[in-house]
């Protein structure tokens, strides 16, 4: 009887998953929607403690902190940018030697702390500048320097630290939750991942509203503090979800394994090689098999070189003269799949960059406009309330609708592919970048018409205007980033997939670093033509934003030809169907 109950419990086990425990989790204990509804409601509260600052910060840096409008995106773009860089640290360490479980935990202290450092000097004065008046011309206002540049520097990029780790560790952890050997599991984690964009979108929604009101009108220091305490609440939560949770175990590195894969191809393809050293056609031994790799109910993955980047199938050699570089089969075709998605993540870069203007110089419009509705004034950095707004209702009309539809109109599982909804966000950032800079223009027609082209003061013209900016945008968002993030994790293989879904927040943070690039590019060709560069100086009505916009429409239009290139030529793995 003993050996009997052993058996079914050996049978129920799920390979390569543990509990919270290490102990081995259970088919019937661990997973599910109840394991993922944790995830989604830690991920309200982490984007809340992250967007209540990053949505707002180019004000702090501005009018607290006394940057220049463009050193302020650029510190913006460049800390955003390392943020999202950074959840690329997170999906290494997840897959290749900590838990996604704990990545969490470790991240949550670390932003944690870095908003305790912003806070504290927030709330002290004599760690800020001095208070001035900006359009004083005989006192102009000195920037932040010594050792209160270190504290601000250090506080967000320990903020930075820890959002990165959570970025790169949340997503597959929730995606883990359900089994993607089912039609109902992968149905299920797709929904998780329409979910996801809706806990990020209800997140927001606080951050830009309660929180950057509180920022604007109490004082900063209660912004940190209230982010401070949203993300040491998410820990407990996430706590509490620990008995439910299936946790993926760690393999070896895959940025190891990639690296092998592709020095033994290039050495390979150099040197010369005896007859006996021929290309490995077949399957390699049951000991070169992972367990994380194969498939239940006897769907294994394909263990033959396919034709496809043909040349790495040389690192698949017999008998190497390095046996260091001896790679099987599977780990060529591994590497194979990750290089097969790379012109993907490529292609959404711009679009990124043009996202990185909603937490910059769309926030400096705005606050240069009439930003009251009625006898509400309007913080500008709560203008993404209207994409928020529109995705949390999108999200659950798209998952409970347009996809059923899709699905029964197709005949296929997914309805609309992943790469379809990529690049309807894609097309949705050209519609939008030509919009800003419409805006832009009709903007300073205003300012030119009202005689306060060289005045600080509020434009009569309301902010809503900026909000068609935004609203196209968060459109774009909410259809590129749910569709890279369960593209990437569906598409790589499973001891892979937490630096692959990471490569979504990359592309975010490549995006911002572009767009600093490219403001520092503009600025100094527009330099050497004209007196003055285009984004340069303390009066957005003096800067050509409408000439920048035009050009970013320009780039996402090439860029959006480029994707169709690769999109068409894609083939979708067999877990995708």
């Amino acid at each position: 009887m003993k050996g009997g109950e052993t058996g079914n419990m050996e049978l129920n086990e799920l390979e390569g998953y543990v509990d919270w425990r290490n102990r081995p989790a259970l088919k019937d204990r661990h997973g599910g929607m109840l394991a993922a509804f944790f995830v989604l409601v830690v991920e309200v509260l982490e984007n809340l403690a992250f967007l209540a600052n990053a949505s707002n910060l180019v004000v702090y840096l501005t009018k607290f902190m006394h940057y220049s409008p463009s050193n302020s995106a650029n510190i913006v773009t460049t800390f955003m940018g390392t943020t999202f860089l950074l959840a690329l640290l997170g999906g290494f360490l997840a897959d290749a030697h900590i838990t996604t479980y704990r990545i969490y935990l470790m991240s949550a202290a670390i932003e944690f702390t870095g908003l305790l450092v912003l806070m504290i000097q927030a709330r002290i004065p004599s760690l800020r500048p001095l208070s001035c008046d900006s359009s004083g011309a005989h006192s102009p206002c000195q920037e932040l320097g010594g050792a209160k540049v270190v504290m601000l520097f250090a506080g967000l990029y320990l903020v930075a630290l820890g959002v990165g780790g959570i970025k790169g560790s949340l997503p597959p952890h929730g995606a883990e939750q359900f089994d993607e050997n089912t039609p109902e599991g992968r149905k299920q984690r797709s929904s998780f991942f329409n979910y996801y964009i809706f806990s990020l979108s209800c997140g927001a929604l606080l951050a830009v509203t309660f929180v950057v009101w509180i920022e604007d009108n109490v004082g900063w220091q209660w912004g940190f503090g209230i982010s401070a305490a949203t993300i040491l609440i998410s820990i407990p939560i996430f706590l509490l979800g620990s008995s439910t949770y299936r946790v993926k175990t760690p393999t070896r590195s895959p940025i190891t394994i990639m690296f092998k894969v592709l020095v033994a191809s290039i050495f390979n393809t150099c040197k010369s090689r005896k007859p006996t050293n021929a290309v490995v056609s077949m399957a390699t031994s049951p000991s070169d098999r992972e367990p994380e790799d194969v498939e239940a109910e006897g769907k294994e993955p394909s263990q033959t070189l396919t034709v496809h980047l043909g040349f790495l199938n040389r690192a698949a050699m017999k008998n190497p003269s390095y046996p260091m570089l001896q790679c099987t089969v599977r780990e060529v075709e591994r590497v194979k799949t990750v290089i097969k998605i790379l012109p993907i993540f490529m292609s959404t870069i711009i679009l990124n960059s043009c996202l990185a203007q909603l937490s910059t110089f769309s926030v400096q419009q705005a606050a240069t406009m009439n930003t009251k509705l009625g006898s509400l004034r309007v913080p500008p950095a709560s203008l993404p309330i209207f994409p928020v707004l529109f995705i949390m209702i999108l999200a659950p009309v798209y998952n409970h609708l347009v996809i059923p539809l899709a699905r029964k109109i197709n005949k296929t599982e997914m309805g609309i592919t992943y790469l379809q909804r990529i690049g309807t966000g894609l097309v949705l950032s050209i519609v939008a970048m030509a919009v800003a800079a419409l805006v832009e223009v009709k903007r300073k027609k205003v300012a030119a018409e009202s005689g306060k082209i060289d005045s600080a003061g509020p434009l009569p013209i309301t902010f809503l205007w900026i909000a068609l900016q935004y609203l196209f945008l968060g459109s774009a968002d909410l259809f590129t980033l749910a569709g890279m993030l369960e593209f990437f994790f569906t598409e790589t293989p499973r001891s892979m997939r937490s630096l692959a879904t990471a490569l979504s927040w990359t592309s975010l943070a490549m995006g911002y670093y572009l767009s600093s690039a490219l403001i520092s590019i503009v600025n100094k060709i527009t330099g050497m033509l004209s007196p003055t560069p285009w984004m340069s100086g303390s009066n957005l009505n003096h800067y050509h934003l409408e000439g920048f916009y035009w050009l970013l429409c320009m780039l996402t239009g090439i860029n959006f030809l480029h994707y169709l290139f690769w999109a068409t030529r894609y083939s979708y793995s067999s877990r995708s169907t």
